[in-house]
């Protein structure tokens, strides 16, 4: 009899592991982490590439799930070299003295609109935290999940750029992001 309550337990708590967040890895191939913003009037845009990071999804209770993932600032590409190398420098991503960009969850919600759930958390750029919040789409996919969301930050509140009349405060970030089990 107490073998069978000892089985029974373990089946329990491995009944109740499954159950919980799974976790997840991003996958740099097939993610991407792009910006756009307006130079001159003109909208321009970039990437970053090579995220990281840990992912805890829960499609069933999306309150159990988390977000922490970060790519480097480094790895910032206009498809132009020179521009590139500009935004590596210290007025705007100081890439040496902060090598990456961080983005993590506070909590996930559901969403009004079915397959769509809402992050809230902070970015980190430059030792700057600031609090964002946007709604972002899940589907399932090839053994793992696709989420995709875009948000707005201001440049200015992570010191980036400084003070420009040609560059715009405002850029849209976009998250297309591939993660599988780990």
């Amino acid at each position: 009899m107490k073998s069978i309550t000892i089985l029974f337990t373990a089946v329990a708590i491995l009944g109740i592991n499954l159950l919980q967040a799974q976790n997840y890895v991003p996958v740099d191939d097939g993610t991407g982490v792009k910006f756009k913003i307006k130079n001159f009037g003109i909208t321009v845009g970039g990437s970053f590439t090579g995220l990281k990071g840990k992912i805890e999804f829960d499609a069933a209770k999306p309150g159990n799930s988390m977000f922490d993932v970060s790519v480097e600032s480094k790895t910032v590409n206009t498809g132009i070299g020179s521009r590139d190398k500009h935004l590596r420098k210290e007025d705007y991503f100081d890439v040496e003295k902060f090598p990456s960009i961080s983005i993590r969850s506070t909590k996930i919600t559901p969403a009004t609109k079915e397959g769509w759930l809402y992050f809230f958390g902070t970015v980190t750029m430059k030792g700057v935290t600031k609090e964002i919040s946007f709604p972002f789409r899940v589907n399932e996919e090839n053994g793992g999940y696709r989420f995709n969301g875009e948000f707005k930050l201001n440049r200015r509140d992570y010191s980036v750029g400084g003070n420009s009349i040609s560059l715009s405060d405002n850029l849209t970030v976009s998250l297309d992001v591939f993660a599988k089990k780990s």
